[in-house]
């Protein structure tokens, strides 16, 4: 057996190997560098392997990496193959990156989704995964290091952002499991450990009198023209703020006419995928005067074609998703009013409405009016059923809301913000 002492010396009488028993031996080159040998046989063939240069490699380390292949050898698995296979191991999993599955998984997903909604995924991932565990191979990250990235997005108060991370970041690992890539999928139980998320419905005014007082509210605030008129319009119509931010100037028809409309493609509704690739699921939306105007103003402000509600830096992308919401906010609407909430606010006055003159009829028309429509529902019901009295609920609603406000010309003569 060697000692240390020996494993340091100057060979003795030229010897070029150092011997310590049971096939390990330590073995001087002409260099003058000491290796770490072990010799065995398998299949009856007599075979070596390396463990290092000694002292890096120390006699305690070599002996133990004998053991290692020892072992091995005792089960039939030759020491040698198993380091190359290993080693390939650990490079076909530095090559497969968190970042790198996950960029494979959102391609194969954007098929499915949205563009808006495929590069907002994209965001969150680059914003608040990648940073943390994108440069680690897939199949090292751990449940703890998954836990610290989302308990971090939920310390800046946003937990339902947290869950849908959680929820991306285990189908990230189920399609790495699928292409072999990885074992496990350590966020698949996870969404136990984040705090949970308080369902309700959006904030939002409840009577004629709060819409009139927020619009005026709103509407004197500094802001950029097309903000304040993408506000005015969204109260107007009650549709999602989404489908608002990207109108485009065709989509609006026969504004000079009788029966003024906004035709909004399917693609750009709240419809199941198969749904949004077709046609004959866009949905119209009947135009009050007012809205008529406000459309008319902002087309005016913005040119005749493309979107309407254009970004203040960039011509061909459309308003944030924060842009109404922070008017709102700085307006003192915070956890009162969202823009979104102008869904609300006309269903409930509207209904009440509705209910107080015994018009039982009009609560499926209004449900109609917000796209709340069920499954079972022809396409061309959705389009045009009860259109006539879809329209005078519209100007019955727009008469409402806009008894004392601005013109839409001073929407854009108002303070600005940019």
């Amino acid at each position: 057996m060697l000692t240390d002492l020996q494993c340091k010396a100057p060979p003795i009488d030229g010897k070029s190997k150092l011997f310590d028993g049971h096939g390990l031996y330590l073995e001087i080159l002409k260099s003058g560098a000491r290796s770490w040998r072990w010799k065995y046989r398998i299949h009856g063939k007599e075979k070596r392997l390396t463990f290092g240069l000694y002292p890096d490699v120390s006699l305690k380390k070599a002996r133990i990496a004998r053991e290692k292949a020892a072992a091995l050898l005792r089960t039939g698995v030759d020491p040698s193959i198993d380091r190359v296979l290993q080693a390939a191991q650990a490079a076909a999993q530095g090559e497969h990156t968190f970042k790198s599955v996950a960029l494979s998984w959102h391609a194969n997903q954007s098929k499915l989704f949205k563009p808006r909604h495929a590069k907002h995924v994209l965001r969150t991932l680059e914003n608040d995964v990648f940073p943390a565990i994108g440069k680690l191979p897939i199949a090292q990250v751990t449940s703890p290091q998954i836990v610290a990235l989302l308990r971090k997005i939920e310390a800046r108060g946003s937990a339902d952002v947290a869950h849908r991370a959680r929820q991306r970041i285990s189908d990230i690992f189920v399609h790495a499991i699928a292409s072999a890539i990885a074992t496990n999928n350590p966020a698949a139980e996870m969404g136990k450990a984040l705090s949970p998320i308080r369902h309700g419905h959006y904030p939002a005014v409840q009577t004629v009198a709060e819409a009139r007082e927020l619009l005026k509210v709103v509407e004197a605030r500094p802001a950029y023209p097309l903000t304040r008129l993408a506000s005015r319009l969204l109260a107007l119509t009650a549709v999602r703020s989404g489908v608002l931010r990207l109108a485009e100037v065709h989509e609006f028809e026969d504004l000079d006419g009788d029966s003024p409309i906004w035709r909004i493609p399917a693609a750009k509704m709240k419809l199941a995928q198969d749904r949004r690739a077709d046609p004959s699921y866009e949905f119209i939306v009947p135009l009050s005067h007012q809205a008529v105007e406000v459309v008319r103003v902002a087309i005016d402000f913005t040119g005749t074609t493309g979107l309407i509600f254009r970004s203040v830096r960039f011509a061909n992308r459309p308003i944030s998703d924060s842009t109404i919401s922070k008017l709102y906010r700085e307006a003192g609407y915070a956890g009162i009013h969202l823009p979104h909430g102008w869904r609300a606010t006309f269903s409930t006055v509207l209904n009440r409405l509705a209910a107080e003159e015994g018009r039982q009829g009009d609560r499926e028309v209004i449900d109609l009016m917000l796209a709340h429509v069920s499954g079972s529902v022809e396409s061309i019901y959705n389009r045009y059923a009860y259109m006539p009295r879809r329209r005078q609920l519209a100007q019955e609603w727009a008469d409402l809301v806009s008894v004392g406000q601005m013109e839409p010309a001073q929407l854009i003569e108002g303070p600005r913000h940019l």
